[in-house]
C-alpha cells in the first residue's frame, strides 16, 4: 500500500463532520512536526461551534526570501446522509473495483494526504530547499464558514505574513485527474425579498393589494437584465429565484406578503454594491411596498495565468500527458478568504464526480498522481 494512500485511509476514519475535526489535524500536525514544521493550532469559533484550524510553516535553509508556498484545505466533511444507503460504512475505509469509498475520499481528505506526502518526499529529497511551504487547514469550510480559513487569514494579516502563491486541495477534476485547474471563483451574493399587500378576499380584490401581482413584473425584469458580460474568466453574472411563497393555503384569500429569495453568482465585473443598487431601482421603480435583507456568501476571486498556475499546469502535463484547463465554475470555496492576503490562488483536486453524495469514492489509481503533481509544482517553484 502507498504511503499516500495509508494516509487517506487514516484520515477517512476520522469522523470529522464539520465542525469536528476528529484528530485530522493532530495526525497531520505529527507528520508536519517531524519535518520541521512550526505548528500552531487555532481554536475559534462558539462554545457549541468549536473549530480546529491549522497553520503549518517550514522556511527553506536557502532564506526566507523566497517563495512562500501553501497549500490549504478543510478537514470537515458534510453529513452522510443515510447511513443505510451507503454500500459500507462511510467513516470505514472500503475498497471495491479499484475504487476507495468513505465520506470525504474526494472532498478532500485525498487531497490533505497528497500534501503531507508530497511535502515528505520534497523535503526529504531537497532539506535545504529555497522559499517557504505552508499548510492552512480548517474543519470549518462546509459549516457556515465563519471561524475558519477567514480567522486564520486574520492572524496571519495581523502578523504581517506574506504569501507568495496557495494550492487549494478542492476536488476540481472532472473526468480525469489534471484535465481541470479553478483559478477563480465567482461571488455570491443573496436576497431574501418580502412584497408587502394588503389581505382580503378574493372575490373583493378592490378591497385587497395583491403583492404577487405587484411583484411580478418587477421579478419579470430582474430576471431579464444583463447584468454583466462577464470576461475571459468568467461567465456573465446570474441572478435566479431559489423560492417564492405568497398566500395562506386557502384557495379564496388574496395573500398580505409575498417572500421571494434570490441569489446572483456574479463574476468580477459586477461588485456587491453595484448589483444592490441596480435590484433596488427596479423594485423603486415598480412602487412597491418592500423589505430587502442582503447576505454576501463570497466575493468572487481571480488569479490570471502566471507563476504558479503555469507550474501546477507543467506538474500536471509532466505526470499525466494532460494539458488542464483553467476554470472558475462551480460554487464558493475558501480560496476568496486566502485571496485577500495572496496574489496567486488556484485548486486542485481528485474528480469531483462523487462529492458529498452516498457512496462518495476515488479511483485508487489517481491517489498517488495527485501526489506527485504536487511534489512536481514545489520542485518548479522552490527549485
Amino acid at each position: 500500500m502507498s504511503r499516500t494512500l495509508q494516509l487517506t485511509e487514516q484520515l477517512i476514519a476520522c469522523r470529522s463532520v464539520t465542525p469536528d475535526d476528529g484528530g485530522c489535524q493532530a495526525l497531520m500536525t505529527r507528520r508536519l512536526s517531524a519535518l520541521g514544521f512550526d505548528c500552531e493550532t487555532l481554536i475559534s469559533g462558539p462554545e457549541d461551534f468549536r473549530v480546529t484550524n491549522l497553520w503549518a510553516l517550514r522556511r527553506g535553509t536557502l532564506g526566507a526570501d523566497g517563495t512562500l508556498l501553501a497549500f490549504a484545505g478543510h478537514t470537515d466533511v458534510v453529513p452522510t446522509g443515510p447511513p443505510a444507503q451507503w454500500h459500507s460504512d462511510p467513516f470505514v475505509p472500503t475498497h471495491r473495483d479499484g475504487r476507495l469509498y468513505g465520506r470525504g475520499a474526494a472532498d478532500m481528505k485525498t487531497s490533505l494526504a497528497a500534501m503531507v506526502v508530497a511535502i515528505e518526499e520534497f523535503v526529504a529529497a531537497h532539506p535545504g530547499h529555497a522559499g517557504s511551504i505552508a499548510l492552512m487547514i480548517t474543519s470549518d469550510e462546509e459549516g457556515p464558514a465563519n471561524d475558519g480559513t477567514v480567522r486564520l487569514v486574520e492572524r496571519l494579516r495581523e502578523r504581517g505574513e506574506r504569501l507568495d502563491c496557495c494550492i487549494v486541495g478542492e476536488p476540481t477534476s472532472v473526468e480525469r485527474v489534471g484535465d481541470m485547474i479553478k483559478n477563480g471563483r465567482r461571488g455570491s451574493l443573496s436576497g431574501k425579498l418580502r412584497v408587502r399587500g394588503v389581505q382580503g378576499h378574493i372575490a373583493y380584490p378592490q378591497l385587497a393589494k395583491n403583492p404577487i401581482h405587484l411583484a411580478a413584473p418587477a421579478l419579470a425584469e430582474l430576471a431579464g437584465i444583463d447584468w454583466d458580460r462577464g470576461n475571459d474568466y468568467f461567465p456573465p453574472t446570474s441572478w435566479q429565484m431559489s423560492n417564492i411563497h405568497g398566500g395562506t393555503g386557502a384557495t379564496n384569500v388574496i395573500p398580505g406578503e409575498l417572500v421571494v429569495d434570490f441569489n446572483f453568482r456574479f463574476s468580477t465585473e459586477s461588485t456587491p454594491e453595484s448589483l444592490k443598487s441596480r435590484v433596488h431601482a427596479v423594485l423603486d421603480r415598480h412602487a412597491l411596498d418592500y423589505e430587502l435583507d442582503w447576505t454576501l456568501g463570497g466575493e468572487p476571486f481571480l488569479t490570471p495565468v502566471g507563476t504558479l498556475s503555469e507550474a501546477l499546469a507543467e506538474a500536471i502535463r509532466g505526470e499525466t500527458g494532460i494539458t488542464t484547463q483553467l476554470s472558475t465554475t462551480g460554487g464558493t470555496s475558501d480560496g476568496r478568504f486566502i485571496a485577500k492576503i495572496c496574489p496567486q490562488v488556484v485548486e486542485f483536486g481528485p474528480v469531483n464526480a462523487t462529492i458529498h453524495k452516498i457512496d462518495e469514492h476515488v479511483a485508487v489509481q489517481d491517489i498517488d498522481p495527485l501526489k506527485n503533481i504536487y511534489r512536481r509544482t514545489m520542485e518548479n517553484l522552490l527549485l
